[in-house]
């Protein structure tokens, strides 16, 4: 199996050359390198692609570079993924999210490759008061949301689409580093307690993602670590498991953020695997205990904070 992997110096494309390597993700779990306690799936050979060596906006140039490397599955993680940027540039959101998207479909459709697209619980308004399954209607309210669904109607149906959330990891800006970043300061820390969703890290998500890419297996699934929490319990969990005090954060409201946020938030957007629990695929472990990994791993245990 060769794998083509675009946005590989992402946050979640490293994991994902590292997992279709053999290689255990930064934070993930140990285990048997060709399966691991996840399930990943090796590749014989990985490629990872990223600009400036690849432009996906440029359809010729993505044709002829699939064409060239020939692989027999594409993961497509590359995207435009600044929510308040994308309100500002949305031709830029749908030419990144939406229209390199068909480039790529059309594509791996030349290489007779299966492609399989990161998607996001962005599509949906966070309006339900259960957590979404994959089978519910979006309704994005973002312009990110909406390139980002763009996308999704871009792939046939015997490709994969895998919407997640809340995503953090080893590599790149993410909301455990912010949180980490803002309790070496003093006073208390301020995050709004009515936003809720499913944290999920790439090191677990990489591994589950290459069952799906290994094995073919079309249609949508949601894919997140388990559990539901707002962005105030995260915060609290982050400085609890870094050795702070979970006491220094304060909750409040979306209104109350200063300034306020171009892009809208949906609400609730917690996302239940229902496809991939009833396919009979193994669940990703609860985000606490991903995230006690990710910052040991990160050397932040026995960190002292300003109070």
């Amino acid at each position: 199996m060769r794998v083509l992997v675009t946005g590989a110096r992402g946050q979640l494309g490293r994991d994902l050359v590292d997992a279709f390597s053999g290689v255990v993700p930064v934070g993930g779990l140990s285990g048997d390198p060709r399966t691991g306690n996840l399930g990943r799936r090796r590749a014989d050979e990985v490629i990872g692609t990223d600009l400036p060596e690849l432009d996906i906006t440029d359809r010729p140039a993505v044709l002829a570079e699939v064409r060239r490397l020939a692989p027999d599955v594409i993961v497509h993680g590359a995207a435009f993924t600044a929510v308040d940027a994308c309100e500002s540039d949305p031709d830029r959101a749908f030419a990144v999210n939406a229209v390199a998207t068909r480039h790529l479909a059309e594509a791996a459709r030349q290489a007779g490759a299966h492609l399989v697209y990161i998607s996001t619980d962005y599509v949906f308004d966070g309006t339900s008061p259960r957590p979404y399954v994959e089978w519910d209607r979006p309704n994005p309210m973002s312009v990110y949301g909406r390139s980002k669904y763009g996308g999704e109607l871009e792939l046939g149906p015997a490709d994969t689409i895998v919407r997640t959330s809340w995503v953090c990891g080893a590599h790149g800006a993410n909301m455990v580093k912010t949180v980490l970043r803002l309790a070496e300061g003093d006073g208390p820390l301020r995050f709004v307690d009515d936003q809720r969703g499913s944290p999920t890290f790439t090191a677990d998500l990489a591994g589950a993602l290459t069952v799906l890419a290994a094995e073919r297996r079309p249609g949508r699934f949601h894919l997140t670590n388990q559990g539901v929490t707002s962005w105030f319990g995260f915060a609290r969990a982050v400085l609890a498991a870094a050795g702070g005090d979970p006491g220094r954060v304060q909750a409040i409201t979306t209104a109350e953020l200063d300034p306020p946020r171009p892009a809208p938030r949906p609400a609730s957007s917690a996302l239940d695997n229902a496809a991939a629990r009833l396919s009979g695929l193994a669940p990703l472990p609860p985000w606490e205990d991903a995230l006690a990994r990710l910052v040991a791993a990160l050397g932040q245990g026995s960190a002292t904070f300003g109070s």
